[in-house]
């Protein structure tokens, strides 16, 4: 596969028009096998998408390679994302190199970002100029430096941000821009990706894809005129007057500031291992344990003032005596768990006001939005799947789906259970990922062991907690004792393990 290199290779080509072909050599050798007229013009968009291990489904897209904790048991990101800078000439081989670093590390929640995104809209004039194949897409000028390092600091830093969808035929920005969320290694590549000084301090290594020119030049033929649509005057005029050009003064010097030049592109393997052995050694460094530290944290600490617990009348005391009976059968399980439900999230909306937005902690966080949409309606509705990494014991993010601008929401985080609170501090940062203000985070669930309660209220004060109980241990699996059981599993009717436990609403 071919870099994804210089915007001008995708914009409107000029008319073709008779003109020989280049003089005899191996490079006229291979051009004159190219056909004069251009193919048929396809549309194109720049593309920025992750590349992790993922399972597509007709709605959903969940990871099966789940993302680990990025943060410590205080709520706040401990490391930032790894991003490797790939530079190199037009045709060089650089998203071939990218795939190929993605396809070796094997590693969850990889995002690959190309330049090409951020090339700046043209005005009329400047559209003129690329329909004759006179515009300068090679220029540093043509790209939107200021929103490029702006996109990629967020990105490092954890943020969810947008990222602009530039389409090639129009030389203009569409109007849906893609979210791009979660990334634990980065991948950035373009010509000019080491030319700015404010970028190259975001690069934790830096890669320059090295290709001999004439290479280079036939790769641009084939594709421009194979797939473009172009014609072969129209493209040796501008590699000629812009590419070589530009290359020579803005992309060829920059190879000085490269920790490692890999000749030849993605053909070069012993020079893809190395890369990806030193990203493998730099993510070990970075792996966090998050579980274990909440369970030795906070002990004998009084309750937070940010926990309000719904009033133990006879009724709800009546309840939970019920649906903590391993002998009560399944459908009385979900009728008095669906009537605490309903009585705790309208306990909750008397702390909100009336925009709110509900997300549920699949999968037992799913089995609250019935009692809210019944209370609320037309609510918006987000999912957050989190499970547990039975290897490590850490929570893991699977697969989220948000509504869009969540950030100007109040939001019912839903969980039917916390013990140690691992999945509920996940899913609080995904929020704050997400720009929802901490102070409009309300997590409701129907049972929380103290210690869930402490480990949430301590990472994230502004964080209201509602429930209807508070069990006061969890036993050496992370279990609520006496616990309500795997909520789960007894509202779905599903085979769950034979402890009488509940972990964080994830399968134990």
């Amino acid at each position: 596969m071919a870099a994804a290199g210089a915007e001008e290779r995708r914009g409107p080509w000029g008319a073709a028009g008779p003109e020989r072909g280049p003089g005899p050599g191996p490079l006229g050798s291979l051009l004159s096998r190219l056909p004069l007229a251009p193919s048929p013009r396809r549309r194109t968009a720049s593309q920025c998408q992750p590349e992790p291990p993922l399972l597509r489904t007709s709605k959903r897209t969940i990871y099966t390679a789940g993302r680990p904790p990025w943060y410590s048991e205080t709520g706040a990101p401990v490391d930032e994302a790894f991003v490797i800078g790939l530079c190199g000439g037009s045709a060089s081989g650089k998203t071939t190199v990218a795939t190929r670093i993605i396809e070796a590390l094997d590693v969850p929640w990889v995002v690959l970002l190309s330049m090409d995104s951020f090339y700046k809209v043209l005005d009329e004039g400047q559209q003129a100029l690329a329909a004759r194949s006179d515009y300068n897409f090679d220029h540093p000028d043509a790209f939107d430096f200021e929103l490029l390092v702006s996109v990629l600091r967020k990105l490092k830093k954890g943020k969810s941000v947008k990222v602009p969808v530039y389409d090639f035929t129009t030389h203009s920005r569409r109007r849906e821009w893609k979210t791009v969320y979660g990334a634990n290694v980065i991948v950035f590549e373009g010509i000019l990706a080491f030319a700015n000084k404010e970028l190259l301090k975001l690069l934790d290594m830096k890669v320059f894809v090295d290709t001999d020119s004439d290479i280079r030049l036939v790769r641009r033929l084939q594709r421009d005129i194979m797939e473009r649509g172009r014609d072969i005057v129209g493209v040796i005029k501008q590699y000629n007057k812009f590419v070589k050009p530009s290359f020579e003064q803005y992309i060829e010097p920059t190879v000085q500031v490269a920790d490692i030049v890999v000749p030849r592109g993605g053909e070069n393997f012993v020079a893809l291992d190395l890369i990806v052995q030193h990203v493998h050694s730099q993510l070990e460094k970075r792996e966090i344990t998050v579980r274990a530290a909440l369970a030795s944290a906070h002990q004998d600490q009084p309750l937070p003032k940010t926990l309000s617990v719904l009033e133990s009348t006879p009724q709800v005391r009546g309840m939970h005596t019920i649906i903590r009976n391993k002998d009560t059968t399944r459908d009385e399980f979900i009728f008095y768990s669906k009537r605490l439900m309903r009585l705790l999230i309208e306990h909750a909306l008397s702390f909100l006001p009336l925009k709110i937005t509900g997300v549920s902690i699949l999968r037992a966080g799913e089995t609250m939005e019935q009692a809210l949409t019944a209370v609320c309606k037309d609510i918006r509705l987000g999912k957050i799947l989190i499970q547990t990494n039975h290897d490590t014991g850490e929570p893991e993010l699977h697969y989220l789906r948000l509504p869009k601008e969540i950030s100007e929401d109040y939001v019912i985080l839903m969980d039917s259970t916390v013990s140690t609170g691992a999945a509920a501090m996940m899913a609080v940062r995904v929020l704050l990922d997400h720009d929802v203000q901490e102070d409009r985070i309300f997590l409701l669930s129907l049972l929380m062991a103290e210690m869930g309660v402490h480990s949430v209220a301590y990472a994230f004060p502004r964080v209201r907690i509602i429930t209807t109980a508070v069990d006061k241990r969890i036993n050496e699996e992370f279990h609520i004792i006496p616990g309500i059981g795997n909520f789960g599993d007894r509202y779905f009717g599903t085979d769950g393990p034979s402890a009488w436990c509940e972990s964080d609403g994830m399968d134990c």
